[in-house]
């Protein structure tokens, strides 16, 4: 799926089975509280937290999904573009960061 079709597939599923979309302050609530269901996993997979019972059966696929689907939500209600976004992005870092990161020290 092209983040063109994400978008349209979003759209399609808040038009029919969403009903309309939520506001944007409230979707950005909502991308906050979702990212930190991320962090709560990266904490317990890969830190040091160890897992609650209640945090077992948390899957990091599904949570970085819901991510992304808030993300198309906020992306479609403000006529953001994605993948036009994403190409400028990386064309913007390209450039930035043409021999940063090979002469970061840090990184060798």
């Amino acid at each position: 799926m092209t983040l063109e079709e994400a978008q349209q597939a979003v759209d399609t599923w808040i038009q029919t089975t969403g009903v309309r979309y939520f506001n944007e302050l409230t979707n950005m609530a909502m991308l906050t509280e979702e990212v930190g269901e991320v962090a709560r996993i990266i904490a317990r997979q890969y830190g040091e937290q160890s897992f609650k019972p209640s945090d077992r059966d948390k899957n990091l696929a599904d949570e970085l999904a819901d991510v992304l689907f808030v993300v198309i939500c906020l992306a479609n209600q403000t006529g953001v573009n994605l993948t036009e976004a994403l190409q400028k992005n990386l064309d913007k870092k390209s450039k930035r960061d043409a021999d940063r990161h090979h002469n970061n020290e840090k990184l060798k």
